[in-house]
């Protein structure tokens, strides 16, 4: 194949930070109009590379070739030029604007002086319709789905002419119905001609979009393969640099005992109704449903965070009504929030402050902090669940997700907290990182604690739970023992098509 033949060209680039080699002579290319997928466990480099051809950051070292034009660096405006559009997991829209002001931000149409909005709303129309993309232009971005607005960065990038489309983590903070209509864009813009880059966690998005696949480690470049020539085992292979021979890990038998350490009866409020169920020491109930099922809301409840109307919950037999989330800290709840970066660490923080967080009452004489025991606590869990950072005083949006999951584990584990509620524990998290927060799991029902965990991917809920109740619209629709985990009737469940 020859180079006229490839979009974009990653030649020996090497990315320095003091102390760090974020890569390390990657060289890879891209062809024009495929799906390339990137992969790599969080910390090998997919998003570093990616922003030395969006003008984010300049290489330490090597040259991109964009179109056949070398180029040492890249500015934005010069990616943008060269056909590059990039989608961030974090948008970059304005929501008190319109959708066609978001597509045409900072190149606004204009007739001499005055803004034209009917000519962008015209435009972004025409976009939109041959994306089959059925969005108002005039709506207001911050009154749409998610969904949706990953729909206008993508029309955004259209309306700049890209010719080669960067989607970083597309589908995760997507609904299952949202991904399908994002592939359903992904798979008419390949039509279209456009070159997509894709990063994703998810590896079976990869095999349903992907024609090759490149994989990075710690770094570096590892292998590039057709897709439909590889498989999953042999891509967590080159991953991880180790075959995982069980993603879930086998519990050992008898964690579970007859003892009832958390119970909900008839509890309305934040949305659900009449939710009742046990979790016995020892044991991870999973709790099922489709987005908006309520799931999310009853953690709410359990830690405090939203009032129930109405309803008992008791704790080791005892009734208890957490008004706040210290109330329910203080009882020995711990929560590992969906949203680990806006409700579960503080990332200005650094290991040491987040770990402490929960017991600084504790180690604290006459309002001051025991220094001595504020660090020694920090060291002790960086050690034991193995947080890789240089140090406790490391800040923590500087860690790779799965090291940020740790942090918030430990600062429960430090809390000694004896029922630990996991919403979507492993969202964003490679497949590396997902088996050891698994590993943890098992280690905390092990030490007779028990868990409630909340997700969306299927196989993990079958694959870690001893027990699933399904919620739907706000009730519980369906509970199944282990024996009886089948994805079709957890469906059924979760979508109110099968009755008791």
């Amino acid at each position: 194949m020859s180079q006229t033949d490839n979009i974009l060209e990653f030649r020996h680039i090497s990315k320095y930070y003091p102390g760090v080699t974020a890569l390390n002579d990657v060289s890879l290319a891209v062809r024009r109009g495929e799906i390339h997928a990137l992969v790599g466990e969080n910390g090998a480099g997919k998003s570093t590379l990616i922003k030395t051809c969006s003008g984010a950051i300049a290489p330490s070292e090597g040259e991109l070739i964009v179109n056949g034009r070398t180029f040492k660096k890249l500015t934005p405006s010069e990616s943008e030029a060269n056909g590059i559009g990039v989608i961030y997991q974090e948008f970059n829209l304005v929501g008190d604007l319109s959708v066609a002001e978001n597509i045409f931000l900072g190149r606004a149409i204009r007739r001499g002086i005055v803004i034209d909005r009917k000519a962008m709303e015209r435009e972004s129309q025409k976009i939109l319709e041959s994306l089959r993309i059925q969005i108002n232009p005039r709506t207001l971005v911050k009154n749409l789905s998610v969904g949706y607005q990953q729909m206008v960065e993508i029309a955004k990038a259209m309306s700049q002419d890209a010719q080669l489309l960067i989607m970083d983590e597309p589908s995760a903070p997507l609904t299952n119905a949202e991904v399908e209509s994002m592939f359903a864009v992904v798979d008419l813009l390949k039509k279209k001609g456009v070159s997509i880059i894709y990063i994703s966690h998810r590896l079976e998005e990869i095999f349903r979009l992907s024609d090759r696949v490149t994989v990075l480690r710690d770094g570096q470049y590892v292998t590039t393969m057709n897709t439909a020539e590889t498989d999953k085992d042999e891509l967590v292979r080159y991953m991880v640099g180790r075959k995982l021979t069980e993603i879930y890990p086998a519990r050992k038998p008898g964690c579970i005992k007859d003892e009832v350490l958390f119970e909900a009866k008839d509890v309305c409020g934040n949305g659900d109704q009449n939710i009742s169920l046990k979790i016995r020491r020892g044991e991870v109930l999973g709790l099922g449903g489709l987005v908006g099922a309520g799931r999310t809301e009853f953690s709410e409840l359990m830690f405090g965070m939203e009032p129930k109307t109405s309803g008992k919950f008791y704790f080791k037999g005892k009734e208890i009504n957490p008004q706040c989330p210290r109330d329910a800290i203080d009882i020995g709840i711990g929560l590992v929030p969906e949203d680990r970066k806006a409700k579960g660490a503080l990332l200005g923080l650094s290991i040491r402050e987040n770990i402490n967080m929960p017991i600084y009452p504790r180690i604290s004489r006459g309002g001051v902090i025991q220094e001595q025991k504020e660090r020694q606590c920090a060291e002790k869990y960086k050690e034991e669940i193995s947080i890789k950072a240089p140090h406790v005083e490391q800040i923590v949006k500087n860690l790779s997700g799965g090291n940020q999951q740790k942090v918030i584990l430990a600062k429960w584990l430090a809390a000694d907290s004896e029922l630990l509620i996991f919403d979507e524990p492993t969202r964003g998290i490679d497949v590396g990182a997902k088996q050891e927060i698994y590993t943890l799991i098992n280690g905390l029902v092990e030490q007779g604690k028990s868990v409630l965990m909340i997700s969306s991917e299927m196989e993990e809920l079958m694959g870690m739970s001893d027990r699933i109740m399904i919620l739907a619209e706000g009730v519980v629709s369906g509970e199944l023992q282990r024996e009886e985990f089948d994805q079709e009737t957890i469906m059924q469940y979760a979508s109110k098509e099968r009755k008791g």
